[in-house]
């Protein structure tokens, strides 16, 4: 009988090492891949941020000259070019700690709001094999000028 108890305890050895092993790794790769999604999702955030500002910018960007009265409304027409420059320069001033922010659009279909398009890459908070280095965000924002 107690040769039998050797035999199966003994195969038992080391058994709970490769399970504490495999757990440990899942685990550590589960938060890994949290931490990463969690950046990507503030990074694409903040990129959508520094877009709202931009264009509620831009959309601010008519001026007294190209007010025009249709019966009792005043009414202007935002020009692409003018909405362009207010986008640049807002970029070029806003504080982010985003990579690689481009201007990819800044254009007004209506004349009356502005719509901006950005892209910035995401860098993984830790590089590893599971994760991509760089992945390419683009955000679009809209907005429409307030004037009574």
């Amino acid at each position: 009988m107690s040769q039998m108890r050797d035999r199966m305890g003994g195969g038992e050895q080391g058994s709970t090492l490769l399970l504490t092993i495999f757990f440990s790794f899942l685990g550590l790769s589960l938060v890994l891949v949290v931490a990463a999604a969690t950046s990507l999702y503030l990074d694409r955030k903040r990129l959508f941020t520094v877009a709202d500002g931009a264009a509620l910018a831009a959309a601010e960007s008519w001026s007294l000259d190209s007010i025009r009265v249709d019966g009792d409304d005043l009414a202007f027409d935002l020009d692409d070019a003018d909405v362009q420059r207010v986008a640049a320069d807002y970029l070029s001033m806003a504080a982010h700690e985003l990579a690689h922010v481009e201007l990819v659009e800044a254009s007004s279909a209506d004349g009356r709001s502005a719509t901006i398009t950005l892209r910035a890459v995401w860098h993984a908070p830790i590089h590893t094999e599971l994760l991509p280095i760089a992945v390419p965000i683009e955000v679009t924002a809209t907005a429409r000028s307030v004037f009574h």
